[in-house]
């Protein structure tokens, strides 16, 4: 069917309106549907996102946008509270931190990875559950320190969290003290470093300081002392770690042998400062022959006439041997002793024969011939009441050893020599009666007595004769003392 063009035209016209109609409609709708959306302004860490909703609460708003989120991010308000405008809602996105514990023999070794809002290092690891102990050492995104780094501070959490556990080492000292030290260094020499702890060289650690460091380890420490040292003609000063000197002796090399000895002993404990002398014992054996002097023996003869004597046997000394244990001690010697004696020659005695014939004779003076049986050289001194040296008060002045009043003819004597009440001729004095006795007439010496008023001086050597009558044998004075010593006649 065909149209007439007017009516064409007033069908588009129509079609037209009816299009814009709608299309009105729909701005319309559209208009109203804007006019009913509010407004949220989305803080998301450091990023603004301003979007329009129609939801109604927190929670679908962020569903809308496609905001996924953690259960440790920190959203403000919550989830469930409504929108209300102007609604500003708040977003703060947990970050992921890696955490590793070193085990070193506590615990094993692991990784943790987890998101947290917290800056903090050590807030972070108690959020994880774990607990620092004494001596752990942390390291934060590569650098030490149990604190965030400054230059991180405000920038959100870091990325990576050491914790490098410490193992403890329990260190015992000689006085039987102990010292609990916690570290994380490799080895127990550098733990010691760590704590404080200087080695000498020539201090002695058990075990030793270049022993890995494991955990509950125990190491003894023996402090080196100075201790001077006396040994084979040396003295020297070291430095040592025993604590005996035993130890000390065996560290040195020094060996003891047979008798040899230590000041102080070997199980005497070292404090320091001391001196170790080592005595060296040695002993030797000496033979020693010592002589045994002879004795002189006298043997009567009736056939040798008085005052001779003839030897018989010259004498010989006798030979005594000793073997004698010498000890030294460094060289020098302490001590002898006698371990036997041999006699090896006896002693020989010298054997005079003295004779004890007595012939009587006779002698010609000048008051007449006297007999005598005996002639001894004597020295002759005189004396009187007055030289006797007795103080005229004594009840005993003037009175001789016998009670006789003392007067010319009375004469002093030794009686080892001339028995008192025996009768003496001297010449040039006379006949004179042993009566008296002093303290410096000894031996051969006779003292002849005179009266004050006649007294003559005395001092030479004289021929005295015994006078007849022969005394008994008994009392005769076969062998006569030599002093002193008379010249020759």
């Amino acid at each position: 069917m065909r149209f007439p063009g007017s009516a064409l035209a007033a069908m588009n016209r129509w079609t037209l309106l009816k299009w814009m109609a709608w299309l009105g409609l729909g701005a319309f709708c559209l208009w109203g549907y804007w006019r009913s959306q509010q407004t949220v302004t989305i803080l998301l860490d450091d990023q603004v996102l301003p979007i329009r909703t129609h939801q109604r609460t927190v929670g679908d708003v962020l569903r809308e946008a496609g905001l996924m989120l953690r259960p440790e991010d920190a959203v403000s308000p919550p989830l469930t509270h409504p929108i209300q405008p102007p609604a500003t809602i708040s977003i703060r996105r947990a970050r992921p931190v890696r955490i590793l514990i070193e085990g070193r023999g506590v615990e094993p070794s692991r990784w943790i990875q987890l998101y947290t809002l917290r800056s903090d290092p050590r807030e972070i690891l108690a959020e994880a559950g774990i607990t620092l102990g004494p001596g752990d050492v942390l390291w934060v995104d590569g650098r030490r320190g149990e604190t965030r780094p400054p230059e991180l501070d405000g920038r959100g959490p870091p990325q990576e969290i050491r914790v490098v556990r410490s193992a403890p080492l329990v260190m015992r000292l000689e006085d039987g003290t102990r010292r609990v030290i916690w570290s994380t260094a490799p080895t127990v020499g550098a733990a010691l470093r760590e704590a404080g702890v200087f080695l000498d060289p020539t201090d002695r650690l058990l075990p030793g300081p270049e022993t890995p460091l494991d955990g509950g380890m125990q190491v003894a420490l023996f402090r080196a002392r100075p201790i001077t040292v006396e040994a084979d003609g040396r003295t020297q000063v070291i430095s040592t770690t025993a604590r005996t000197v035993r130890e000390l002796l065996w560290e040195l090399g020094i060996l003891l042998h047979g008798q040899d000895r230590v000041i102080p002993s070997e199980e005497s404990r070292l404090q320091g400062g001391e001196t170790v002398q080592v005595i060296r014992v040695t002993e030797g054996f000496e033979i020693e022959e010592t002589p045994i002097p002879f004795q002189t023996v006298w043997e009567p003869d009736p056939n040798l006439e008085l005052d001779t004597w003839v030897q018989r046997s010259p004498g010989q000394n006798g030979v005594l041997q000793r073997r004698i244990r010498v000890r030294y001690e460094n060289g020098r010697e302490v001590a002898r002793e006698v371990v036997d004696e041999t006699m090896i020659r006896s002693p020989e005695p010298r054997v005079w024969v003295y004779g004890t014939k007595i012939v009587v004779r006779t002698l010609e003076t000048p008051d007449g011939p006297i007999e005598y049986w005996r002639r001894v050289r004597m020295l002759a001194t005189s004396y009187s009441r007055s030289t006797a040296g007795v103080h005229p008060s004594a009840s005993y002045f003037g009175r001789t050893r016998t009670g006789l009043p003392m007067q010319r003819g009375i004469v002093a004597v030794d009686p080892r020599v001339i028995r008192l009440g025996w009768k003496v001729y001297v010449p040039g004095y006379g006949i004179g009666l042993a009566a008296d006795t002093g303290g410096g007439i000894i031996g051969r010496r006779i003292d002849l007595g005179y009266n004050d008023e006649d007294l003559v001086l005395w001092y030479r050597w004289v021929d005295v004769y015994l006078l007849t009558p022969v005394p008994s044998p008994e009392s005769i004075p076969y062998i006569l003392p030599e002093w002193p010593i008379p010249p020759s006649p």
